[in-house]
């Protein structure tokens, strides 16, 4: 009979045979316990989403209150996405190591105190400093890559479709928080509704959090002891036939690139259409019809990639995206430019899910939270430079043609690296290893 490693493990069972083991680990997978803990991780998700959009809300109010430019205004945002990009990191190694419970209070706790702070701020510096540290570095970062690892282990048969769900937090996010903080800001102002929404964001989420304390089931066992899972058609310890930091660096590029050409609509639509005649107005319908369409198709793409495989999931989401930017630059019309945003979110939603899929496929499992993170922050570090490249090209141009042509460009990058580790790749679509009993 096989037993696992004779020291103990991440979860802290020692030396007990494989048999017995494997058949208690695997009760919950993909069962009431792994939806329930799913079900939780989409809530606090939605959130602890908040720290990435309160900041765009309160940027006028904020600019107004200090008395300064708009470009000055917008460094707390800049520094928001730098302190999410690397607390995401930081997050993932500490998930790794001690399970995703303590990151998600370290969480709650951060995002509360750092609001709190932001609405007591006597200057920009102090308030930018309370959002990039503890809102976004320490209290956003572990509810989205952090979280999406953690779940990818209660889930073997439903896990795209989970991985999904819980990267539809940030999109439930991003449509809920910015009314509700607007809301509250007109009618109390801003310093106060921050105070206000540090004091609920403990309240609901300490609670919450506790219901990550149970470990995760150890799935993939050899992975979760430490060891290399070797199977007939994939090696872990060299995926694709690449050192895991190459893979890993091509995946992290793969994303930049993807979310540089996705930034374009996401982030200028509104803009877009003011210029075209449109109104602002008309913009952020698009804006929120391209947000609802993305949530139908996340969950829409993690069903397909629990058929297919993260990567080929990846290639179709690349293409149709690409499509939807080549339909922007031939449409200019204002019901023409309502299909196409539609046909964008739907198109696009299922990418950013689609890496953490393939990083579960390829890699050790035990080094989940570290490789999730870093695949994710890297689509958020290219929002944050498509965001801006595209603006930049805007000044230069006089107009957002090329800023599209340039968003197709990326994209087709980003369908090159997929169709390259497509073909790196060996064997049939990838499966979870498991051991025998």
């Amino acid at each position: 009979m096989e037993y696992a490693s004779t020291g103990e493990d991440t979860f802290g069972t020692f030396n007990v045979p494989l048999s017995r083991r494997h058949f208690e680990m695997n009760q919950d997978i993909d069962g009431f316990a792994a939806w329930m803990r799913l079900g939780a991780a989409l809530l606090i998700g939605t959130l602890g989403g908040v720290g990435m959009w309160s900041v765009v809300v309160v940027l006028p109010a904020v600019q107004a209150e200090f008395g300064v430019d708009r470009g000055a205004a917008s460094l707390p945002y800049s520094l928001t996405m730098i302190g999410y990009a690397v607390g995401s990191v930081f997050m993932g190694r500490w998930t790794d190591r001690v399970g995703v419970f303590r990151p998600v209070v370290a969480g709650a706790l951060a995002l509360g105190l750092g609001y709190v702070a932001a609405g007591m701020a006597r200057n920009l510096f102090e308030f930018a400093l309370a959002q990039a540290v503890l809102i976004a570095a320490i209290g956003s970062s572990p509810l989205f890559g952090p979280l999406m690892a953690d779940v990818s282990w209660w889930f073997r048969r439903y896990r795209g479709f989970a991985l999904s769900v819980c990267a539809t937090g940030n999109y439930f996010a991003g449509t809920l928080w910015p009314p509700i903080i607007n809301y509250f800001m007109q009618d109390y102002g801003w310093r106060a509704t921050q105070i206000g929404m540090g004091i609920f964001l403990m309240i609901v989420m300490l609670p919450l959090a506790f219901l990550f304390r149970r470990p995760a089931p150890v799935q993939d066992a050899p992975a979760a002891v430490n060891a290399v899972v070797h199977t007939p058609d994939r090696d872990l310890s060299r995926p694709f036939g690449l050192s895991p930091n190459m893979a890993q660096a091509l995946i992290a590029f793969a994303g930049v690139a993807c979310c540089v050409a996705m930034s374009m609509p996401q982030v200028h639509i509104v803009a877009y259409c003011s210029d075209l005649g449109f109104g602002v107005a008309r913009g952020a319908e698009m804006l929120s019809l391209m947000m609802g369409f993305g949530i139908v198709s996340r969950l829409a793409s993690g069903y397909i990639s629990d058929k297919i495989g993260g990567l080929k999931t990846l290639l179709i989401g690349s293409f149709l995206q690409g499509v939807a930017l080549a339909l922007y630059v031939i449409f200019e019309g204002l019901n023409s430019l309502y299909v196409v945003s539609a046909l964008f979110g739907l198109f696009q939603g299922g990418i950013v899910p689609s890496y953490a899929m393939i990083v579960r496929e390829y890699f050790p499992a035990k080094e989940a939270g570290t490789r999730v993170s870093i695949a994710l922050t890297a689509t958020m570090l290219g929002m944050a430079l498509g965001g801006w490249l595209n603006g930049v090209i805007f000044d230069w141009t006089k107009s957002y043609d090329m800023a599209f042509l340039n968003g197709l460009a990326w994209n087709f990058l980003n369908l090159s690296i997929a169709v390259f580790l497509i073909m790196r790749a060996r064997g049939p679509t990838p499966r979870t290893a498991t051991v025998p009993a």
